[in-house]
């Protein structure tokens, strides 16, 4: 039990980690990118330096989960997007009040916002850092 106590923490700091990253990272682009690119080139923008914020704090904390297996990661990987969409909406709903039709449209890219494909990067990000980590 103790074992899986402290996995579950480090995931769980894991998870506090890549939020705090990404709302700060969100501010950012609201702050110093959308006025100068405009929203949505801003919005493209963001998923990508999102997905690589996202992988680099990864990179450094996934190998000492000392997970196992690639299904592991897998888990992992699907944990943390669904860890990050409820964040989105939380946050969304109830520290920015936004309407539940404005906060659906995060995750629709024909909306021109590419959020669902930052959490798709997510899910794979931990068999990715595996896999380079293997010797």
């Amino acid at each position: 039990m103790g074992l899986f106590l402290d996995l579950a923490l480090r995931i769980l700091a894991l998870c506090v980690l890549l939020a705090c990253a990404e709302t700060l990272h969100g501010i950012a682009r609201t702050v110093l990118v959308v006025p100068r690119l405009g929203k949505e080139r801003a919005l493209k923008l963001s998923a990508l330096t999102g997905s690589v914020l996202a992988g680099a704090i990864c990179w450094f904390m996934v190998p000492g989960l000392g997970l196992g297996t690639t299904l592991h990661h897998a888990v992992l990987g699907l944990g943390l997007a669904a860890f990050m969409a409820l964040f989105d909406v939380a946050l969304g709903r109830w520290l920015l009040r936004r309407p539940w039709a404005k906060i659906a449209q995060d995750f629709n890219p024909a909306s021109g916002n590419y959020l669902v494909f930052g959490l798709l990067c997510l899910s794979i990000t931990p068999m990715l850092i595996r896999w380079l980590h293997q010797p």
